[in-house]
């Protein structure tokens, strides 16, 4: 698993395999534990673009940006072609 470090959320990384554009476990430190968890487990499976595309420009209150966006975020930097 590769650990990234977000900015500007309560997560303070996200641990993330994918296998042939597809997400096989994610992990978040920190956050709210309840709402990281039901995430990782519903991304199992998808692939990387349709996560993008659901995740990316999510924001968090008054935040910019929010721990499914910075997700979207990394994969779009680190798994995109």
């Amino acid at each position: 698993m590769k650990f990234y470090k977000t900015t500007g959320t309560c997560s303070r990384e996200i641990g993330i395999i994918v296998k042939n554009d597809i997400i096989e476990k994610v992990e978040f430190v920190g956050g709210c534990d309840g709402n990281t968890s039901g995430l990782s487990s519903l991304l199992v499976g998808m692939k990387i673009e349709d996560v993008i595309s659901r995740l990316k420009n999510i924001t968090c209150k008054t935040k910019p940006t929010s721990c499914p966006d910075q997700l979207a975020q990394i994969l779009e930097k680190n798994y995109i072609k």
